[in-house]
């Protein structure tokens, strides 16, 4: 192979690698257990298992940022803000999880910085960005040496109105630079210039708390690579790594957003540009919607407890991945999830130490998986799976079959509520979505779901654990701009004023990414005057005039009826309201090409082996790479293949498309 492209996506049990020959296409695959304590040790080991490879570019997904946020390793981190505003934290917002029947017995969890680390300077700006009292100087040197004598290295600064105008809080992280130069400063007008004060608050604080761990890692990888890399983006977008260090709260769901883009990408070349898609790893599933080709994107999201309101492609995350714990709750019923046994000591069938009993042990009991995985790489230890299992069922009192299959029956439901989160709940119906499923363990539940959710059919594809890295060299570079203009008669002298800062913002840093003619997307958040949130819109390139600003009301207009069954276009009482101007900035790459035959030849080898559904059955497996082009499998039947497993159960059928993507449908 020569000119190849690797794209290596580090997963909470396994790091997948990808390499795509830029001139014929050819892929090669690989995997590797991931190693928590130092993730780049598998990354490295990873691509070192594909061998001596003249490689352009290399492109990481990494979940670095995503752990240190849903493991709360959130320490020494302080917050600067405008004074009297110190309890903004504290404050958050009225609304409270699961509605307000929850509100009696919610108990509101720790703030991201306690508030005696809360520091305050004066110093006012109004909402159009004017001053109207001035920075307090020695105030902030104050502040600063505070910090310093307190050993606090990571801050975040967010005073009010600065996405109107920031002059106050670079003021703010020149002293600081000054008087505590070991601090690493975020501030809230570099990280998301838009209003809301406790959003943008948090926002700029998870990105200052995981500043230090993603610059020691970058670092890290760096060195040992002794190549520049990208990393990709929750935005569906990739960055170099000198520059991700700068932002790298646009990293908090870089995996799973490279998984759902390459599940897109081949869905749509098999003829499917609507489809909902599935990422099942060892730790976590990940669901997210794709229509007309392109992931639904929210500035909505957040990462554990922490809201995050940076674009990113709208994923909803549950934990039930093929490590996820068996355990009885003290009521005594059978739970699964959401602790996992991870990659260390991982399940009991991987004979590391561990002792508790998970979804991929009761695969393993009921025959579903093979007794190796990664094509023999890792042996499974059936017996341990069967002891793990069996004393489980005498703690809850029923045969080791029904507990296997129960725990499973769990998992599929917990998967089955994430797609109903992202899809009824959004106004879709999910029978309209062929489900894409992909990672590791994210085919083996896949006629129960089928079942669950009335599904009309799930795509397999090829290599299915090695997607999400696949994904990685689908991927563009982009960088999202956004300014706040909250007004009911935008005109068009403004609108052009603020996107041509933005656009002019987006080729400056596209140009240090090597790009010279990149591509400006605009979009724009409007409201109906009175509403408290927005509907997001595409926004014509070109001309700003009047023809443009009725376009774009046009658009809110029928993106509002789409979402909420009504719009108020002919009742001019009902005003909109213009809030957040949007820009992002594209530098397309080239995508390797699919290719029809995925696999090289492969001789078919016929053997059975015992395999519980329903009922036992001595059931074919088949080598995945054997199947050709229009074959028909009927269930049940095991397909296997280096990395993934498909078990069709009875009942059931998997067809072969041109593409090599496994198709199976009810009946």
């Amino acid at each position: 192979m020569r000119n190849v492209r690797i794209g290596v996506d580090t997963g909470g049990t396994f790091t997948d690698v990808v390499a795509v020959d830029e001139g014929t296409g050819e892929i090669v695959t690989t995997k590797t257990p991931s190693t928590p304590a130092n993730p780049a040790d598998g990354f490295v080991t990873g691509v070192r298992k594909l061998g001596e490879l003249d490689v352009t570019s290399v492109v990481h997904g990494t979940t670095v940022a995503t752990n240190q946020l849903l493991e709360e390793r959130v320490e020494g981190l302080g917050f600067v803000t405008t004074e009297g505003f110190e309890f903004v934290l504290e404050i958050g917002r009225q609304s409270v999880p699961d509605g307000y029947g929850n509100s009696y017995f919610w108990v509101k969890p720790p703030r991201i910085v306690p508030v005696h680390l809360v520091r305050t300077v004066g110093g006012r700006l109004d909402h159009t960005g004017a001053e109207v009292r001035p920075f307090a100087e020695e105030q902030a040197v104050e502040v600063a040496r505070w910090f310093r004598a307190r050993g606090v290295t990571a801050i975040g600064v967010c005073f009010l109105h600065s996405y109107a105008n920031p002059e106050h809080e670079r003021r703010m992280r020149e002293v600081l630079a000054r008087e505590h130069p070991d601090a690493v400063v975020s501030i809230s007008s570099d990280v998301l210039r838009e209003y809301r004060e406790y959003e943008r608050s948090v926002t700029t604080l998870v990105d200052a708390a995981v500043k230090p761990v993603m610059r020691r890692y970058i670092a890290d990888l760096s060195q040992r690579l002794g190549m520049p890399f990208s990393v990709m983006k929750s935005n569906g977008g990739l960055l170099s790594a000198r520059e991700v260090v700068h932002q790298p709260i646009s990293t908090v769901l870089s995996g799973p957003a490279a998984g759902a883009l390459g599940a897109a990408m081949l869905a749509a070349n098999a003829g499917h540009p609507s489809v909902i898609t599935l990422d099942g790893g060892g730790t976590s599933t990940d669901v997210a919607v794709v229509i007309d080709g392109e992931p639904s994107v929210t500035t909505e999201g957040t990462v554990g407890r922490f809201p995050v309101k940076i674009p990113m492609i709208d994923i909803v995350t549950v934990g039930a991945g093929g490590g996820s714990i068996a355990w009885i709750s003290p009521e005594g019923t059978l739970k699964v999830g959401p602790r996992s046994a991870g990659a260390d000591p991982g399940p009991l069938c991987y004979g590391r130490g561990g002792t508790e009993v998970t979804v991929t042990d009761a695969h393993v009991f009921l025959g579903r998986v093979p007794p190796h995985l990664l094509g023999g790489e890792i042996p499974l230890d059936a017996d341990a799976a069967r002891s793990g299992v069996e004393a489980l069922a005498g703690k809850l009192g029923l045969s080791p079959e029904r507990t296997a299959t129960g725990i499973l029956e769990i998992s599929a439901f917990n998967q089955a509520n994430a797609i109903r989160q992202i899809t009824v709940k959004r106004g879709l119906d999910v029978r309209d979505f062929p489900l894409v499923t992909f990672g590791g363990s994210g085919p083996l539940l896949a006629c129960r779901l089928i079942d669950i959710l009335g599904l009309p059919a799930v795509i397999v594809p090829p290599e299915p654990g090695n997607v999400s890295a696949f994904g990685l060299l689908t991927v563009d570079v982009k960088n999202d701009y956004v300014r706040t203009h909250v007004t009911r008669d935008l005109s068009p002298q403004a609108a052009a004023r603020i996107f041509g800062e933005l656009e002019g913002e987006a080729a400056e840093a596209l140009e240090r990414e090597g790009f010279d003619e990149p591509v400006h997307a605009r979009s724009a958040d409007l409201r109906y005057y009175g509403q408290a949130y927005e509907v997001r819109v595409p926004a014509p390139p070109g001309p700003i005039d009047e023809a443009w600003r009725a376009q774009v009301v046009e658009r809110f207009h029928d993106a509002h009826e789409r979402l909420y069954g009504y719009a108020y276009r002919d009742d001019p009482r009902q005003g909109v309201e213009w809030v957040n101007l949007r820009v992002s900035g594209i530098g397309p790459i080239a995508r390797p090409p699919i290719r029809r035959r995925p696999y090289p030849e492969t001789e078919a080898v016929s053997a059975t082996r015992k395999v519980r559904f329903e009922d036992e059955h001595d059931t074919p497996i088949l080598r995945r790479a054997a199947l050709e082009e229009g074959a028909v499998v009927e269930g049940p039947a095991v397909i296997e293949e280096y990395g993934s497993t498909i078990p069709v159960h009875p009942g059931f059928t998997a067809t072969v498309d041109a593409y090599g993507n496994v198709e199976v449908r009810r009946g």
